[in-house]
């Protein structure tokens, strides 16, 4: 039986030496960053280098692990490493303690690891040391509490990282030979693209089913008038039809006043799948945009009068717990900024799942102080609107509720007039309205309610565009009061198919559903796009055939592999890793033989699949055949079909959703040899026009030339591409 390994690598050389010479301690971060964040913290005695990631990893031209050998890894120093390890195998020889200070996680713990080793530092003090914010106080406080390298972080992250490569590195080969080359499968890939294709098949098999709504615009006796809604089902026309009939001929009769208060909780710190979400909602950030300027924020921005600062806590976490000194000192400026009685008095605890890492903090502003305001003129237009959703985002959830006055009413409808005389009238038509008379006899409710807010609470910082604070504003009313109808509205209606996703719906039902880690739904969904698995329109994710057909193959023959159950299971055994409750190689062994089967009977099982290339309206010039999309090492471009008596290619460029301002073409959006994005007409070379910055599809108001959309740190504004005219106009921002 195999034991668990030790808990921590750590190393005790004396260092009595270093009291005859004092040497200059060195710290070594994964970012140049971070590092010129920390130089501003620690004194002369200490010197800054940054890692720049990761220094030793698994080769890419192999599968890397030693099957015969109980998976034991086969690390290597990652090409264009040398030089930066040198120079750090130096700077650590001639160093009094080596303090290893990578992200606090099992990322940044295995790179600890990886350095202890790429540098030789088995014989010299060594010490981990870990900080959830770039602060003064947290860099001195966790020097103070250095500790040997957790070992079980460290096998976590070597079971995620063994288990992801077993899986792309058997799975990707199969794909190929099989369907087309530059595919791939993996863990939480396989099981994201499955949910996506489900989602597609919902839509494609949803037949909508008719209901229809009635809605009545009603006048009290005071003439105030508001609006009701029909309480029950209306199924089709007819029944729309004989209620419309009834409730016209009937009278509106009040019969129930509830009057009450609620409350609305102020929203939970952010985690970071919550981050992401929100990010896409409200900012309209794609999740790798939001996680790259939180990692601008967190390592440290250039503030004028402060320096280089960290401005929010490590943003890869799945907690929303805060620190007793964070939540004192945040009510305590809650108080004085707001009032005290919009500051909670004891810290707010929130449920958490079963198991989370609960490594670190909720995100939060390292400093309540420094308001989106004070940093305006600090931080870029995309820094500034993040940290701004962070920080209201945090000090919202240190404050009261909300409170609201609700008012909900009750109206019956029933037929209670006079029978309409019949005399002189055809018999049949007497008959028919005697009938309808009868099935009016009974009685129809309306709804209506509304609330007014009294207490602001979290929302006088932060208020989310779903929240509605009023609603339709109730005027007084009384049991039995009778009421006036001015008008009565049915409105037919078909049920909608669930929506595709948007990234953050999708992030959202990975975290549900325990698929991956918050760190990984970023790359997930890159990946899934640039395997041409999926495309992206207007921020809603769809599956294309290829991604089908892959989904296809990975269901029929490695359906364990994207069950979400399975997915999840394997997480957890991640985490136990981690809490010292499982050997890492253990976890391998369980999956490694099924696995291995499958890929054996897919091979034998599977023919050859063709996937057919989406096709365009545009014609190859040399062939006359139309031209379609390919995916290449650098993205999508146009290709010949008649590939290879044809060998015709070209870029592939996507609209900007702007006409030329020149010849009335597509504005496309292109790229220079050396990357830089710009602005060309899809008739180059017949029409040359090019602009820097996208045009605004409008023309000059004062001479005519084509105004270009442009952005500042706090506003967007229109300017005249014509830089003699100087026209500019400030807009409303589109997002």
């Amino acid at each position: 039986m195999n034991k668990l390994p030790k808990t921590a690598l750590s190393n005790t050389k004396s260092t009595k030496d270093t009291r005859k010479i004092k040497k200059k301690n060195l710290v070594i971060v994964e970012s140049p960053a971070k590092a010129k964040t920390l130089k501003k913290f620690l004194g002369d005695g200490y010197k800054v280098e940054a890692s720049n990631g990761h220094v030793r990893d698994l080769p890419k031209s192999q599968l890397g692990i030693d099957e015969a050998n109980d998976f034991e890894p086969k690390y290597i120093t990652i090409r264009g490493k040398g030089d930066l390890l040198k120079k750090l195998r130096k700077e650590a020889a001639d160093a009094g303690i080596v303090y290893l200070a990578t992200d606090p996680d099992r990322e940044g713990e295995a790179i600890s690891w990886h350095l202890v080793h790429a540098l030789n530092l088995k014989d010299k003090t060594f010490k981990r040391i870990t900080f959830n914010e770039i602060t003064k106080n947290a860099v001195k406080k966790s020097i103070e509490e250095a500790r040997d390298i957790d070992m079980n972080l460290v096998d976590s992250q070597q079971a995620r990282r063994a288990l992801d490569r077993i899986l792309g590195y058997k799975l990707s080969p199969l794909l190929w030979s099989k369907v087309k080359r530059r595919l791939s499968a993996g863990r939480v890939q396989s099981v994201t693209l499955r949910l996506l294709c489900e989602r597609e098949q919902e839509i494609n098999d949803f037949i909508p089913d008719e209901y229809w709504t009635m809605d009545a615009k009603l006048v009290t006796k005071g003439k105030k008038g508001f609006v009701a809604r029909y309480h029950g089902d209306i199924s089709n026309k007819d029944e729309a039809d004989k209620i419309l009939a009834s409730v016209k001929r009937s009278k509106f009769k009040v019969a129930e006043v509830k009057k009450g208060q609620r409350t609305r909780k102020p929203p939970i710190p952010f985690t970071t799948s919550t981050m992401q979400q929100e990010g896409s909602k409200a900012l309209g950030f794609a999740v790798m945009k939001t996680m790259l300027i939180a990692q601008q924020l967190y390592e440290g921005v250039d503030i004028a009068g402060l320096g280089t600062t960290g401005l929010i806590t490590y943003l890869r976490t799945d907690s929303t717990r805060i620190s007793d000194d964070a939540f004192a000192i945040t009510k305590e400026y809650i108080a004085e900024n707001y009032g005290e009685g919009y500051a909670v008095q004891t810290k707010p605890e929130h449920k958490t799942k079963a198991r989370i890492q609960d490594a670190h903090e909720a995100i939060r502003p390292t400093d309540v102080s420094l308001t989106p305001d004070r940093l305006k003129d600090s931080l870029s237009r995309d820094q500034l609107r993040l940290y701004s959703l962070i920080w209201e985002r945090f000090i919202a959830s240190c404050m009261t509720s909300a409170i609201f006055d609700t008012i909900s009413i009750k109206i019956e409808c029933g037929w209670d007039a006079q029978p309409a005389s019949t005399a002189g009238r055809p018999v049949s038509v007497a008959n028919d309205e005697a009938q309808a008379q009868s099935a009016d006899q009974g009685k129809h409710n309306f709804r209506s309610s509304g609330q007014k807010l009294v207490f602001e609470g979290y929302k006088k910082v932060y208020k989310k565009e779903t929240e509605t604070d009023e609603q339709e504003s109730m005027p007084d009313m009384e049991v039995g009061e009778e009421l006036k109808a001015d008008g009565i509205n049915p409105v037919q209606h078909f049920t909608q198919p669930p929506p595709r996703f948007s990234e953050a719906a999708l992030v959202k039902t990975l975290e549900e559903n325990g698929v991956g880690r918050p760190s990984t739904y970023s790359p997930t969904i890159t990946t899934l796009v640039s395997r041409g698995y999926v495309t992206k329109e207007k921020n809603v994710l769809y599956p294309v055939e290829l991604g089908e057909v892959v989904n296809d193959i990975m269901q029929a023959h490695f359906d364990d592999v994207v069950e979400i159950e399975f997915t999840s299971k394997l997480e957890e055994g991640l985490d136990k890793i981690e809490f010292g409750e499982m050997f890492w190689k253990d976890l391998l062994r369980g999956f490694y033989g099924p696995f291995i089967q499958k890929i054996k009977m897919a091979e034998e099982v599977i023919g050859e699949i063709e996937v057919k290339d989406e096709e365009t309206d545009q014609t190859c010039e040399l062939c006359g055949r139309n031209m379609v999309i390919k995916y290449g090492r650098f993205g999508k471009f146009l290709a010949c079909p008649g590939f290879p008596d044809c060998r015709n290619a070209q870029p592939f460029f996507e609209g900007a959703g702007v006409a030329c301002p020149t010849c009335g073409g597509e504005v496309q959006i292109k790229t220079t040899k050396k990357g830089r994005k710009y602005f060309g007409c899809e008739n180059f070379p017949e029409c040359e026009f090019m602009s820097w910055q996208k045009p605004a599809g409008k023309p000059c108001p004062s001479c005519g030339e084509f105004l270009v959309e442009k952005f500042t740190k706090n506003n967007k504004r229109l300017a005249c591409s014509n830089a003699k005219c100087g026209y500019s106009e400030i807009v409303e921002d589109e997002e």
